[in-house]
């Protein structure tokens, strides 16, 4: 069996929107594209078909990614969470001990995590230590580039 892939319930819904998209609309028009490419001819130098089949592949491929994470998939209701401790579905302040700067992180599982956004997985390094603590604690990271350390300063919905 698959394992259980935690989101919230937004990253779920991204991921069912997504789904729809490619089943409902880029399926279609993929289909239409190999249609057309088919037309054209001899299909053994044909680019374009070669590339409408290479991305049909892509999609097939994602929506049975999405399919197979929807369907093992742990919804976190943010509205049911409590926010005394860090935990998946909530926004994580906290302060770097040597450089005083402060960040915040979005608390999300892996399937969503995306750094750039500020979204950290439960699973990442920074995101495990956290989970569980409470505003006030002081949380050690250990990195690549050696300890860090975190004081949680607040805790609050996403």
């Amino acid at each position: 069996m698959a394992e259980k892939k935690i989101l919230t319930r937004s990253g779920y819904e991204k991921l069912e929107n997504e789904l729809t998209d490619l089943t409902v609309n880029q399926r279609k028009e993929i289909a239409q594209k190999i249609k057309e490419a088919r037309e054209q001819g001899d299909l053994s130098e044909n680019a374009e078909y070669d590339a409408a089949k290479e991305e049909q592949r892509h999609i097939e491929a994602r929506i049975a990614e999405l399919e197979m994470i929807l369907k093992n998939v742990e919804i976190v209701e943010e509205e049911e969470l409590s926010f005394d401790r860090v935990n998946i579905g909530c926004l994580v302040t906290v302060q770097e001990k040597k450089s005083k700067k402060n960040m915040v992180f979005h608390m999300v599982g892996s399937t969503e995590a995306n750094s750039m956004t500020g979204k950290i997985s439960n699973e990442s390094p920074i995101g495990g230590a956290l989970m569980g603590h409470k505003k006030g604690e002081t949380v050690v990271v250990q990195a690549p580039v050696g300890e860090i350390t975190y004081k949680i300063l607040k805790i609050e919905k996403a």
